[in-house]
């Protein structure tokens, strides 16, 4: 088990449950517009955000931000140690730095010192785009060199007495991610932000996250964790979640399960299947429902349902936990059908 960590009230690591990060896409000195994207991330379920600071003006949009909003905010920082200060001291909860393109040892010595006066998480870590070259040229693009580097990265922090850490070893290959992340885990008990970065647009990124996370996850890695997405930011929020579902990490929500369909099914058991999801997506009630194409075999495939509808042309059965409870003229099916989930909903 990793140790915890905290970052801004918000637990990570120690058998805590997997948060969810996004990064907003802003300017973060453009408080109003961040402060609304912020609002969104939350109200989709992220536990933690991180923003850019790029210069003073990021760095100082910090305190204003805390007041806006009740996420932790992680100050994301590069090349500039001044900058880094300066986030910390504006309140940011986490720093994410590199400790090798910082400045060199003394403000690696001086970021450390500020990160402790006041208390806060720092992330380190190493993604196939800003390897150091003695790794890159001693292991090449791999898993090792991916870990070597983050952990030389730990090490220079803890050289300064900081051990509040979180440690990230992002690629855009899934397998290189999968890999390096379980050469990680077995290396350090420090919480791991796991994710797969560059993963492009919606369908290639929601792919990518959902074979490298969830394999990292069912093996028991990551404490915390971001589908990149790009584009909209909220996106991540809600791949994230079904990420955890899928994998199990989530009950908390409603199930719907249905069949691929086939030449038996004689009714619009998809169209239905499509209603029901969408009717059900911020639902959060541990329930399964299911939508079956025909009744040959739809109760028995889907025993485990806490309500489901498995129909023909000329009727449809609801049946609740295999058992068969009413039969229905196909016309009604629809109407009788989601009623009955209506009332298992909200009762």
């Amino acid at each position: 088990m990793t140790k915890k960590v905290n970052i801004g009230g918000v637990p990570v690591g120690g058998g805590e449950r997997v948060k969810i990060q996004s990064m907003c896409t802003l300017k973060t000195s453009h408080i109003d517009e961040v402060a609304a994207q912020m609002a969104a991330l939350e109200k989709a379920g992220c536990d933690i955000v991180r923003v850019s600071v790029l210069d003073e003006e990021d760095a100082a949009a910090i305190t204003k931000l805390k007041v806006l909003t009740r996420m932790p905010i992680v100050a994301d920082i590069h090349f500039s140690a001044k900058l880094a200060v300066a986030a910390i001291e504006a309140g940011c909860d986490k720093v994410r730095i590199n400790p090798g393109n910082i400045g060199g040892e003394d403000k690696v010595k001086l970021v450390s010192g500020c990160i402790k006066s006041h208390g806060i998480a720092v992330r380190v870590g190493s993604n196939t785009g800003s390897l150091e070259k003695e790794f890159l040229n001693k292991y090449g693009v791999s898993e090792r060199a991916l870990v070597e580097s983050a952990l030389h990265s730990v090490a220079m922090l803890e050289k300064y007495g900081v051990s509040d850490i979180v440690i990230s070893v992002k690629a855009s290959s899934v397998p290189l991610t999968f890999g390096a992340y379980k050469l990680l885990a077995s290396k350090t008990d420090y919480p791991l932000h796991i994710g797969v970065t560059e993963a492009g647009t919606y369908e290639s990124a929601l792919i990518k996250s959902s074979a490298a996370l969830g394999a990292l996850l069912l093996e028991g890695i990551g404490d915390t964790m971001r589908v990149s997405i790009t584009g909209d930011p909220v996106r991540e929020i809600h791949a994230a979640k079904k990420i955890l579902q899928a994998v199990g990490l989530d009950n908390n929500f409603v199930n719907v399960i249905s069949c691929p369909t086939c030449g038996r099914c004689m009714w619009d058991s998809a169209g239905l299947a499509e209603e029901i999801s969408d009717k059900v997506k911020d639902c959060q009630k541990p329930l399964k429902i299911a939508v079956m194409g025909c009744v040959v075999n739809g109760p028995g495939e889907a025993a485990e349902a806490d309500i489901g509808i498995a129909g023909s042309r000329e009727y449809c059965v609801i049946f609740k936990k295999g058992q068969v409870v009413r039969r229905i003229p196909a016309q009604d099916a629809r109407r009788e059908f989601l009623k009955e989930i209506e009332d298992l909903l909200y009762d």
